[in-house]
């Protein structure tokens, strides 16, 4: 399993909080101290609660299932869809749709009209229609590929999400939490730690921290989707010797 460094981690500036007076009392537990009106978040414990979010990554990856990633902010944007297009995980950095999750099957639908619309250019429907409905057409996808192009492979709901900045992102945390969807999220210290299930507590604002945050993360990842892969060998192996040995057996007993 990847390991956090708290020394990689203080480089990449992971430890810079917000101002004192945007604090919430709630991440009192991970906060160290207090430097130019500036709280600096404890490191150690960081590196101890990201361990424990890889941990838990891995171990669902490693069964097969999908993990969402969130982020639309600026600065996480690129990261995010850099880690999570590598991985082959669905990502949403454009504007959250409402409903994403608790009303999936419209948002299943709008992916399938993209689907249709690929098809369409594919079979040469789309020559058939006027210039005007051409125009049309070729907005609509552009639009659905900017908003759901990144979880187009995704048939079912995500086994966890992973947010960066939680209060930002609140709907989507709203939404995993109604569905019992387990929410891992890097939490800087003007948010609320309770609404998720695994805290990364960490400065969400500069993209050097989430980069590095989400490289350890990406890491445990890549471990699990190894492993899902060695088992379904292994597994694709044993059913090969079953074949085998009950062939064997059928013989001798032909004979």
């Amino acid at each position: 399993m990847a390991k956090a460094n708290v020394k990689d981690l203080l480089e990449a500036g992971v430890h810079f909080g917000h101002m004192t007076r945007k604090w919430n009392p709630n991440m009192a537990p991970y906060i160290f101290m207090e430097k130019n009106g500036i709280h600096i978040v404890d490191l150690h414990k960081t590196a101890v609660k990201l361990d424990e979010a890889c941990n838990a990554l891995e171990k669902i990856t490693s069964a097969g299932k999908k993990v969402l990633f969130v982020a639309t902010k600026k600065q996480a944007k690129e990261v995010v869809a850099k880690h999570a297009a590598e991985l082959n995980m669905p990502y949403i950095t454009e504007r959250w749709p409402g409903g994403m999750l608790t009303n999936f099957v419209t948002i299943r639908k709008a992916v399938k009209k993209m689907n249709a619309i690929d098809k369409m250019k594919k079979d040469g429907t789309f020559e058939t229609l006027s210039k005007k409905e051409r125009l049309q057409v070729d907005r609509q996808r552009a639009n659905l590929e900017k908003n759901l192009g990144s979880i187009a492979d995704m048939v079912r709901l995500p086994s966890a999400l992973f947010v960066v900045d939680i209060m930002r992102e609140h709907i989507a945390v709203t939404e995993a939490k109604k569905l019992g969807i387990p929410v891992f999220g890097i939490v800087d210290t003007n948010s609320d730690p309770r609404k998720v299930d695994y805290v990364i507590p960490g400065n969400d604002d500069a993209s050097k921290s989430i980069d590095m945050i989400l490289s350890v993360v990406a890491d445990s990842v890549k471990e699990g989707q190894s492993q899902r892969k060695a088992d379904k060998e292994k597994s694709k192996e044993e059913g090969e010797k079953v074949t085998a040995d009950a062939d064997a057996d059928f013989d001798t007993a032909a004979e």
